[in-house]
């Protein structure tokens, strides 16, 4: 392990001083100076510098973000209370997709086992019932939701 941390250190000592060497080279002094001569770049600055009062604030919200998220995770007593409150919004969800799950497996297994074809007058008589008229009624309003949205 002592080795091999050596080795880290000696890589990241190496990199350095090279990054040293290229910012104090001339030609890297000139390619900055170029690229500062560039009207895209000069442009660039400018609305970075015009913005710089709005980068400071966000940062400055960001950081208080941090300092609250990392203070909340470190309190168990918040984590358990809201991974209560989750379970607890959960529950009830969790009933609903069993009980539609199960009753598109049985809807499924009769489906199968039922070989008679349905017709035209089977369809008309369909029409008729409860169910297929609340899930017509659904995909009405939703469409007609989504027109309204559209315009």
């Amino acid at each position: 392990m002592n080795e091999q941390e050596n080795r880290r250190n000696n890589d990241v000592a190496q990199s350095t001083l090279e990054k040293q060497e290229a910012l104090q080279s001339p030609t890297n002094g000139a390619d900055i100076l170029n690229q500062l001569v560039k009207p895209e770049v000069q442009e660039a600055l400018t609305k970075l510098a015009d913005h710089l009062p709005k980068l400071a604030e966000m940062t400055a919200l960001l950081t208080k973000f941090y300092d609250v998220a990392r203070q909340a995770a470190g309190d168990r007593v918040l984590v358990q209370d809201t991974l209560g409150a989750v379970r607890e919004v959960v529950k009830p969800m969790e009933a609903t997709v069993k009980h539609l799950a199960s009753a598109a497996i049985e809807a499924r297994e009769r489906a199968e086992r039922e070989e008679a074809a349905i017709g035209l007058f089977g369809m008309l008589g369909l029409l008729k019932d409860p169910e297929l008229q609340r899930m017509l009624r659904f995909g009405q309003a939703y469409l007609a939701i989504l027109g309204e949205r559209r315009n």
